[in-house]
């Protein structure tokens, strides 16, 4: 008699955890040869994996939207979830900003650490500025924007293409069945892509343990623990508001958990969007018009992790080169990371290269931004997953609403 076969959330679990145990392995025990494996097949297959993801990102995100307003047959639903879920996401955002604050405050992680224990790390890009960010995410080109893999472009692009499709009903059914016709053949890609998960996420798990190793964590463990223990509070924060609202939080977590393992692990919530889409409908129920809205939405924008990072890392700085933390620095680090928080981008790293505008607005050293990049792909994936968690959270909330 034939066992029963794994379900996919085990593999990538398994995955997971194998991947972080080879890497432990590998870089206790062989040292010398650790840049060459990731160079020549831990990275390279990571890399591959997060590429083939990010291959259907755009398509499904384009043709979902385009599906789901369709289904619709008007704008009032667009402009009624839009106004539901940006309440929603400034809300909770600031919420997981506060939470950030105060457990950095709260636990002086800064404290006690010298630059010579943590050494210096990667100099980090500039980051876009506010303004500029908002005049492009206004699409010129839809075609550009496919192409570049703009979300928030795509977005737009989408919701102009379905309003107008809306507007001149039968005459859009030939363009209507072409998207379709390609949203079931990326699903179906989807599901091939999948099947190599758990060989994608070992990989990416191996390369960062192996190549970082421990060494540095035990420099930065009340830094690591407490940005942890933030995004776990935000994440208990999220099942009591599921629960208040009657969306059945056990069953939530069960049902998103492959996208959740998979935001972990690749930590981009691009790479996780498809792979949350299914579970939102197959697994978890929710209503396909909301799902094809709300969660490519929020993957462009939602962004709790983010702003737990950006919070937590400016009070460290702070604590860490001894700048006095006022009442008007609380308040810089507040805005500005709130805003940041919005425009950072869905790619592993891009918290770090947003900490220059937040660090600027509190005129707080950016060499601050050294210290953390070290650890930063560590905690990435945990950002990672609560990004995800907030984004299909807040949707399910709009999906009880409503029903």
């Amino acid at each position: 008699m034939e066992g029963k076969p794994l379900k996919l959330s085990t593999k990538i679990l398994a995955g997971l955890v194998l991947g972080i145990v080879a890497g432990a392995l590998l870089n206790a025990f062989m040292p010398g040869q650790v840049k060459s494996i990731d160079h020549y097949v831990l990275s390279p297959i990571g890399q591959a994996f997060i590429r083939i993801i990010q291959f259907i990102v755009v398509p499904v995100v384009f043709t979902s939207l385009i599906i789901g307003l369709t289904s619709l047959q008007g704008t009032g639903k667009i402009g009624s979830y839009t106004i539901k879920l940006l309440p929603l996401y400034i809300i909770t955002s600031a919420v997981a900003l506060a939470i950030g604050m105060v457990t950095a405050y709260l636990l002086k992680p800064g404290t006690g650490v010298s630059i010579k224990e943590v050494g210096q790390g990667p100099d980090a890009q500039k980051g876009q500025s506010l303004v500029d960010w908002l005049v492009s995410i206004v699409p010129t080109n839809p075609f550009e924007a496919l192409s570049t893999a703009n979300l928030l472009q795509v977005i737009i692009s989408a919701i102009l293409i379905g309003v107008a499709m809306n507007l001149v009903k039968e005459k859009a059914q030939p363009f209507l069945a072409l998207v379709k016709s390609v949203y079931s053949i990326v699903e179906r890609i989807l599901q091939i892509i999948l099947k190599a998960a758990p060989i994608g996420v070992f990989a990416l798990m191996a390369s960062v343990i192996a190549t970082q190793g421990f060494g540095v964590v035990n420099k930065l463990l009340m830094y690591i623990l407490g940005l942890i223990l933030a995004l776990a509070i935000m994440g208990v924060i999220y099942y009591l508001i599921l629960l208040m609202v009657g969306a059945k939080p056990n069953h939530f977590f069960k049902s998103f958990f492959p996208s959740f393992s998979l935001a972990f692990g690749t930590a981009s919530s691009n790479a996780a969007l498809p792979v949350a889409m299914d579970n939102a409908g197959d697994r978890y129920g929710m209503k396909r018009e909301i799902a094809s809205f709300a969660l490519p939405f929020g993957t462009a924008l939602k962004r709790d992790g983010a702003a737990i990072l950006q919070g937590f890392n400016a009070l460290f700085v702070a604590q860490f080169f001894d700048v006095p933390i006022t009442a008007s620095l609380i308040m810089a680090v507040f805005v500005s990371a709130l805003l940041v928080s919005f425009s950072t981008a869905g790619v592993p790293g891009a918290g770090i290269i947003m900490m220059t505008t937040v660090l600027s607005a509190a005129g707080l050293p950016l060499e601050g931004i050294a210290i953390v990049a070290g650890v930063d792909r560590l905690t990435d994936g945990f950002r990672t997953a609560l990004n995800v968690i907030g984004n299909v959270a807040n949707a399910a909330v709009i999906d009880r609403w409503n029903k």
